[in-house]
């Protein structure tokens, strides 16, 4: 009796594939050699799409831990049900910085090469180098000698994505110019589209990583703290979208822009407050309070937490040094990560929302 013949003699198909879809990717790769049914899973559509709506529901955070300037960083995936793992990104062959997050792809770009970026799915180890923009050399951007914004939009339904890059233009020995440039990659194309808009917006570090994919547009929070700045993916058209009036008018408190379920949330922190919004209506910029969490037990932290992934059911943040989840339900807080050495290097600098998915871009592929 062959071991699909086994499997079928206990359990259901359908069961089966409801418990591998709940494997780690890695585990569910080492379980294609077991038979034919198990051997094509990853390239079945219907159990790509039953995968990754089951990890939809369990988001992780992924940290580079940087010990100092002068060592390679390493990486750290931070799982709520799994716990901690470590991976690398060695198989880009190529030193790496990651810009951008999204449905488990990572767009990363290279150190040592400006204008170098690739997509990534660091589960599967496939990667994608894309083409170069028609930007020559990408240092033509403004300020910091690369794209200011970098988005990435993945469609997990479609299996298509998009990267934007976008800043300020600054021709060669002039000032910057007011003309922000927005270069548009479609995988399904493998082609940039550039345009041109006039913004004369500004964006910290962190305003820059705070890009989060929702209902087919790309938003970022911008340094002012008065509306997000959203990029329609369909029609590549920019827009505004003004974040609630209690949080415009609050004083002394900082806003992340992140995603929940589904929906756009900005989270405000306060002295002692978390408050919760999402954004119920699009037409209607309509903004609802979700939640709102006392700080007080974490005092000490608070100046220095950062929310970086949500659902309806629990949040991820980051501290200086500890990665801490937040369950709604018990309200009660737990410590998964920690720095033990003594970087001080803050720790949400460089963490992003992060997922397990079956995703492929097709370029590269290294399973070892």
């Amino acid at each position: 009796m062959s071991s699909s013949d086994l499997e079928h003699e206990f359990f259901p198909e359908e069961v089966v594939l409801q418990i591998l879809a709940r494997l780690p990717i890695k585990s569910l790769f080492r379980c294609k050699s077991v038979c034919k049914l198990w051997n094509g899973l990853p390239s079945n559509k219907y159990f790509i799409q039953l995968y990754n709506e089951i990890s939809s529901k369990n988001p992780m955070i992924l940290v580079e831990v940087i010990k100092s300037f002068y060592v390679k960083s390493s990486y750290i995936c931070v799982d709520r049900l799994r716990g901690v793992s470590e991976f690398s990104l060695d198989f880009l062959k190529d030193r790496v910085k990651v810009r951008a997050s999204c449905n488990g792809l990572l767009c990363c770009a290279s150190i040592p090469s400006k204008g170098v970026y690739y997509v990534c799915n660091p589960m599967t180890r496939e990667f994608k180098l894309l083409p170069r923009t028609r930007e020559r050399p990408m240092t033509r951007f403004h300020p910091d000698d690369e794209a200011t914004l970098v988005g990435l939009a993945v469609d997990l339904s479609t299996q298509k994505y998009n990267v934007v890059l976008a800043g300020f233009y600054r021709p060669f020995g002039r000032r910057p110019l007011d003309s922000f440039i927005c270069l548009v990659f479609d995988s399904e194309t493998n082609t940039w589209k550039r345009s041109i808009t006039s913004l004369t917006e500004e964006f910290t570090h962190m305003n820059r990583n705070q890009v989060v994919f929702v209902s087919g547009c790309l938003h970022w929070l911008t340094y002012s703290c008065l509306y997000i700045l959203v990029l329609n993916l369909e029609n590549e058209v920019w827009s505004k979208i003004l974040l609630p009036k209690e949080v415009v008018d609050g004083s002394g408190n900082r806003i992340h822009l992140l995603k929940l379920d589904g929906l756009l949330s900005v989270i405000q922190i306060s002295e002692a407050w978390m408050t919760i919004w999402a954004l119920k209506d699009y037409k209607s910029e309509e903004w609802y309070v979700l939640d709102k969490v006392s700080l007080r037990c974490i005092k000490g932290l608070v100046p220095s937490v950062f929310p970086i992934s949500q659902t309806s059911e629990y949040m991820l943040l980051a501290t200086q040094k500890q990665i801490l989840v937040y369950h709604r339900r018990s309200r009660l807080w737990k410590e998964m990560y920690s720095v033990k050495n003594s970087s001080t290097y803050p720790l949400w600098f460089s963490a992003h929302a992060f997922k397990s998915t079956i995703f492929s871009c097709h370029d590269g592929v290294s399973y070892s």
